[in-house]
């Protein structure tokens, strides 16, 4: 084996060591229990449906109450947990610019009635139903992205959207926090190219990009199917039959017609 190809090898092991004890120190109470709860549910070969599916994983090593009583009573410091995943490495696209992306999705609680702080979730494709509101927890992701085709993404933050939160405003101080994060870090630097931030269809892009006009973002943002625009009126014209003049100009049909 030749150096570079040991370099290789060695590095990527040596990043995941350090991260592991940095993720340990983050485990305040039951952290041994947490941490090896941790490795079944990444290790597990099946999705995680119930917390009494990773009691037989070969990950966790302790009791049958021992899982209970990691989740129930351990605690976690969320706000060093944040800092240690911005210390890790971030890509960057072809033009050297850092890429995010922030999504909300859902994990459906339908049948869990005592769970707090659960909300409507629209969904789509859920049952025979092309549409539903479903009770559960929705969640604000924010990852980086790799550069070309991949779908691998380094979640960098991930917020529970809470009963009468605005999602524009929670979405805005993420990004924020996350920038102020990664400048700290060293993986921004002043006079680097702005941060290209994809949304998706559900986020008001108007106002995100007024609360964030401070910072150096780029926003882009995907429109709705349905969404509606005009070109503008023009001068008002106004005819002897009276009535007003004409608020919007002509319709502009996003995806029937492409030449508008």
């Amino acid at each position: 084996m030749s150096i570079s190809s040991y370099l290789c090898d060695v590095e990527p092991k040596g990043a995941l060591a350090r991260f592991r004890r940095g993720y340990h120190n983050c485990l305040y109470r039951r952290a041994d229990a947490l941490f090896e709860l941790t490795d079944a549910v990444l290790c597990s070969g099946t999705p995680v449906r119930s917390l009494v599916e990773l009691a037989p994983e070969p990950e966790f090593q302790r009791g049958h109450g021992a899982l209970y009583d990691a989740v129930n009573q351990g605690w976690m410091e969320f706000t060093r947990l944040r800092r240690l995943v911005a210390t890790t490495p971030v890509h960057r696209s072809a033009e050297g610019r850092i890429v995010l992306a922030v999504d909300v999705t859902p994990w459906l609680r339908p049948d869990a009635d005592t769970s707090p702080e659960r909300r409507f979730c629209h969904v789509s494709g859920y049952g025979t139903a092309t549409g539903q509101n479903i009770p559960g927890w929705p969640y604000s992701f924010l990852a980086a992205l790799e550069p070309g085709r991949s779908s691998w993404t380094a979640i960098l933050d991930a917020q529970r959207v809470a009963p009468g939160d605005d999602v524009t405003e929670l979405t805005a101080d993420q990004i924020r926090e996350a920038l102020a994060r990664l400048t700290r870090t060293g993986h921004r630097h002043e006079g680097d190219p702005d941060v290209l931030v994809v949304l998706d269809a559900g986020h008001d892009a108007t106002r995100l990009a007024w609360l964030l006009s401070d910072l150096p973002v780029e926003l882009v943002v995907r429109v709705r199917s349905d969404r509606v625009y005009y070109t503008d009126p023009g001068e008002p014209v106004y005819r002897r039959k009276g009535g007003r003049p004409a608020r919007h100009g002509r319709h502009l049909t996003l995806n029937a017609d492409p030449d508008t």
